[in-house]
């Protein structure tokens, strides 16, 4: 990795860190009915593992070939809640209302992987001169990630608590009250840590 040692290795830990914590929250979540994103938790746990990888050599666990079908895999899951959500299917709080950044991150992690040589683990994020050929997608993917931080940071100091408690009180008729998200704070956080993370390491690329 090109930049300094030590916050290559605290990027690598927050990366674990939320892989192991993202791995936790369908378990709470089904314990204690309260609905959690499974699709950006499984997400961010496979993102996580896979970055930390990248970031710190000894951390490396699956071929990067295995990595890009993952991710393409992903791509294909975002991209079709996106297309679901313009058709206008009726929303679930145990999917992301908001497709588009993680559709982003899977594109941003299969490009990763595709444009840097099998070596790059052991010699850094550095492209060749045929593979600078595709850099000019890394500026704009990091500029998308670093917007979509200061977003989710924004949605965290206004409308998280309103989120938290969501239709708090029952309808006259009778209809159940929405149930309580499952630590919408910790969720934010998780989300603006990976994007700082791949941010990062799409401007080591540059």
């Amino acid at each position: 990795m090109g930049g300094p040692a030590w916050l290559t290795g605290i990027f690598a830990a927050a990366s674990l860190a939320v892989a192991v914590y993202c791995s936790g929250r369908p378990i709470a979540a089904r314990r204690w009915r309260r609905p959690t994103e499974l699709d950006t938790d499984g997400a961010h746990v496979i993102m996580g593992v896979a970055m930390a990888g990248m970031l710190v050599s000894g951390l490396r666990t699956l071929p990067s070939m295995i990595w890009e079908v993952v991710f393409a895999a992903g791509t294909a899951w975002f991209g079709y809640r996106m297309l679901q959500a313009r058709r206008g299917a009726r929303p679930s709080p145990w999917r992301t209302s908001h497709p588009l950044p993680h559709l982003v991150e899977c594109v941003a992690m299969v490009f990763m992987f595709l444009i840097l040589p099998a070596a790059a683990a052991t010699r850094g994020m550095t492209m060749t001169a045929a593979e600078s050929r595709f850099s000019f997608l890394t500026l704009p993917l990091a500029v998308f990630l670093f917007g979509y931080v200061v977003w989710v940071g924004d949605r965290v100091a206004l409308h998280v608590p309103a989120l938290a408690t969501a239709a708090g009180s029952g309808s006259g008729s009778g209809s159940p009250a929405t149930p309580y998200y499952l630590a919408p704070r910790c969720a934010a956080i998780c989300k603006i840590t990976m994007g700082i993370t791949m941010g990062y390491m799409l401007i080591l690329m540059l």
